[in-house]
């Protein structure tokens, strides 16, 4: 028992005497520079994280802003694979004759040290082409063929180059994890996630927790927008599972304050679930690395990433770690490739002295820290340990080859069609600007691993019976109903005061809309309604001042007064039903017309009576006699008003219209229209209104063959006729429209009833008056009677 526990002390004190050894490291292994060039006809630009600088006391240089005198380098030498994938993608491409013919690809490197001023630094230095590491904007050192920035790992770093980028429409593509945040095309226009959006990491690590019987574990992640969201994703399904969790830890920006309180209730559980990208766990593994805990069960989705000498040795916290990864077919090509890469082979690279000196007992040469010296005869990376460097193609170098060949065919395609309007001139190649390679770059599939496509916004997924998860149909949301995030399994309803858009991704504001005087249908309404109202008034004028005619007075002048007066009150009657309704105008358009149109077919139900009476008083005896003394058929207007007002007091009294909106009929519109309240005495309205036609019509017909010179009962039975055609076909008209439509109809019912009794009416009396004058006279009378 004493020596196992001498040994494991003994063990344990390895990396600090390993640490110690690490002051006698050249110097070389400590100078790096932030950039280096692979030379091209056009440039790609990587801005990968390849190195960074940590402070651990935080001592603040005297002269320089955000600078520390304890600054120690820290290579992460796993991610360098994203550097060798993008060099693989450019020489495959260089050496393809059917791609790209004559035009070589090369790129700008820029390392990422996960602060906001060096990585806006290097992406101004970039686009201006500054060799001093100074930026002078607007201003480009020198003519050189830009096409587009691969951003990553960490979505903060792509959001704050878009952010730049964004400004000039420039291509970026990232081959992080992907990120809905970088989906906002109102802030990063031209900026492309390679990684596809999936959840399938969570549920498989869900079912691992099943498998092994795990029902108390604890969550650790970023305290950010993807770790809120994986938090909810993990939750809904251990809670389906019945799988509890025993803590969650969020990530802090920072360590400061928080960093004890971290810690707390860690002992818990022994299954512990890691989850999040890269970079924002960096912090969090490089203390739970240096704590050395253990009997732990760690679950990641990212591999621990060896970053110091001291980190080599095998026993560590995270040795033996679950970790889930997408699964992508092998490379070998790529591999192959690795095995050929030596300093020597890219002598501008400023990684592979490091890594030569480090593993492969190299000694730096005294010329400069780029030249080696007694290297192992048999160096090459595919030898490493696959905790320090795996040459299988990880998730992200993936990426960055799709990414790469995605802008070659953009880039053949935008030759192709360049070379279609002119050749080139002296051979010099292709000239764009990089914002014209968006058009190409849209259009371009990225390859990718599923199997169903992803369902876009305005679309929902329907799972297919007997088929696995991720095989799915879209089908498109129902009406007014939306979805505006990808692969979404129910679509949101709009709610009745919106619409949603065409593409049914997002829900629009409805406009409030009524037949008003400025719509072309309502202004053309209301001119009609005026102009036969003002001819109604000249009509009057031509009865007033020709009051002493024969044609006047023949059909009771007084009768003709009324009716013509009525008739000016029908045609103004459609001004109710135009403009924004209100209770008053709603209560109107009813009692209005119904008492306007009473009082006409009314009158006219008396002209027509007195007619018949008047050629008929020797045949009845006393009454009729009596009818004709005492100006009987004069009570018929007021009577039958009466009767309609009763109806219409009833109407108002227990049903009135109201105001109503129709949010249905027309798209991304409320229209306002006034209810009728009542059908049923609306339609009792309708019914006695022509019950009187029917009268009149009756009359009308019974004095069409009564000897009167001006006798107007065949127009009387024309004009009910059209009576009765207009309300007879309104009916089942109105009720097959809605909205506007609906109030046109009833308008347009009301003006051609009130221009039909006008017309056949008074129409061949005017003409007489106007036209025919020698007929308006006594005489003319005295010779067609004694004929």
């Amino acid at each position: 028992m004493m020596f196992s526990c001498i040994f494991i002390f003994c063990l344990l004190q390895i990396p600090k005497f390993i640490s110690a050894i690490m002051f006698n490291i050249s110097r070389c292994y400590y100078i790096i520079s932030e950039e280096f060039h692979h030379e091209g006809d056009v440039v790609i630009g990587a801005f990968f994280p390849l190195h960074t600088f940590y402070t651990e006391k935080k001592m603040p240089h005297s002269t320089l802003p955000y600078q520390y005198l304890d600054n120690y380098i820290q290579y992460n030498f796993k991610n360098y694979q994203y550097i060798l994938a993008l060099l693989f993608a450019i020489e495959e491409i260089n050496g393809n004759p059917n791609l790209l013919p004559n035009i070589s690809l090369g790129f700008d490197f820029y390392n990422v040290r996960f602060t906001e001023k060096d990585t806006l630094m290097n992406a101004g230095i970039w686009l201006t082409a500054h060799v001093e590491r100074k930026v002078l904007p607007n201003y480009n050192c020198k003519k050189r063929n830009f096409t587009a920035a691969f951003t990553g790992t960490s979505w903060i770093t792509s959001a704050q180059i878009g952010t730049l980028l964004h400004l000039f429409k420039f291509p970026q593509i990232t081959f992080g994890p992907y990120d809905p945040l970088l989906s906002d095309r109102s802030q990063y226009s031209s900026l492309y996630q390679i990684a596809p959006k999936d959840t399938s990491l969570t549920l498989a690590i869900v079912s691992l927790m099943v498998h092994f019987r795990w029902s108390w574990v604890g969550l650790i992640l970023p305290d950010d927008h993807k770790g809120n969201k994986v938090l909810s994703d993990f939750k809904q399904e251990m809670e389906r599972r019945r799988i509890c969790i025993a803590f969650v830890k969020m990530i802090p920006a920072t360590w400061t304050s928080y960093f004890t309180k971290f810690w707390q209730n860690m002992e818990e559980t022994n299954v512990i679930i890691i989850y999040g990208d890269i970079d924002s766990l960096e912090g969090l593994v490089r203390n739970i690395g240096q704590r050395l805990l253990t009997w732990n069960v760690w679950v990641m989705n990212v591999e621990y990433n060896i970053k110091l000498i001291t980190d080599y040795f095998l026993l560590d916290s995270f040795h033996g770690s679950l970790i889930f990864k997408h699964n992508f077919r092998e490379n070998f090509e790529f591999t192959k490739f690795i095995q050929t890469v030596n300093p020597s082979k890219y002598p501008k690279d400023i990684y592979l002295p490091k890594l030569w000196y480090l593993f492969f007992k190299c000694s730096f040469a005294d010329v400069n820290c780029h030249v080696l010296d007694n290297c192992q005869s048999n160096a090459s990376l595919d030898i490493l340990p696959s905790h320090i460097f795996d040459v299988a193609m990880s998730e992200e170098s993936t990426s960055i080859y799709n990414g790469v060949y995605a802008v070659a065919h953009s880039l053949h395609e935008m030759r192709l069609q360049q070379l279609q309007r002119q050749p080139f001139e002296n051979g010099e190649g292709m000239e764009f600007i990089p914002w014209q390679l968006n058009t190409f770059l849209k259009n371009i599939e990225i390859p990718k691993s599923v199997c169903s496509e992803s369902c876009v916004p305005g679309f929902r997924k329907v799972t297919l019976e007997g088929k696995a998860i991720c095989c799915y149909k879209c089908t498109p949301c129902a009406d007014n109903e939306i979805s505006n995030e990808t692969d979404v399994d129910q679509c949101v309803k709009c709610p009745e005061s919106h619409y949603a858009n065409t593409e049914k991704s997002m829900c629009y504001q409805k406009s409030v809309s009524f037949l008003a005087y400025e719509d072309p249908l309502g202004m053309a309404l209301a001119s009609i309604a005026l102009c036969l109202s003002a001819l109604t008034a000249f009509v009057i004028g031509i009865f007033v001042k020709y009051r002493d005619t024969p044609i006047v007075k023949a059909n009771n002048r007084a009768l003709s007064y009324i009716l013509l007066i009525t008739l000016t009150f029908c045609f103004l009657c459609p001004l109710n039903f135009i403009g924004q309704p209100n209770i008053a105008a709603c209560i109107l358009q009813q009692t209005t017309f119904a008492v306007a149109f009473t009082m006409a077919l009314a009158t006219v139900l008396a002209k027509a009576i007195t007619v018949v009476l008047a050629f008929k008083v020797s045949f009845p005896g006393r009454m009729v006699r009596w009818l004709m003394i005492s100006k009987g058929p004069n009570y018929i207007i007021p009577i039958c008003t009466l009767i309609q007002l009763l109806i219409c007091g009833i109407w108002m009294a227990t049903s009135p219209p109201f105001i109503d909106q129709d949010a249905h009929t027309e798209h991304g519109h409320i229209i306002i229209l006034c209810n009728k309240g009542s059908a049923v005495a609306f339609h009792s309205v309708l019914g006695y209104l022509c019950l009187l036609a029917l009268g009149s019509y009756t009359m009308a017909f019974l004095s069409r063959n009564l000897p009167d010179t001006f006798n107007e009962s065949k127009f009387v039975s024309f004009s009910m006729l059209v009576f009765f055609c207009v309300w007879v076909t309104f009916l089942p008209v109105y009720h097959s429209t809605k909205g506007k439509i609906m109030v046109a109809m009833e308008v347009f019912s009301i003006l051609v009833s009130s221009t039909a009794l006008l017309a056949f009416i008074f129409g061949p009396k005017c003409y007489i008056i106007l036209l025919r004058p020698d007929k308006n006279s006594f005489n003319h009378i005295k010779k067609k009677t004694s004929h």
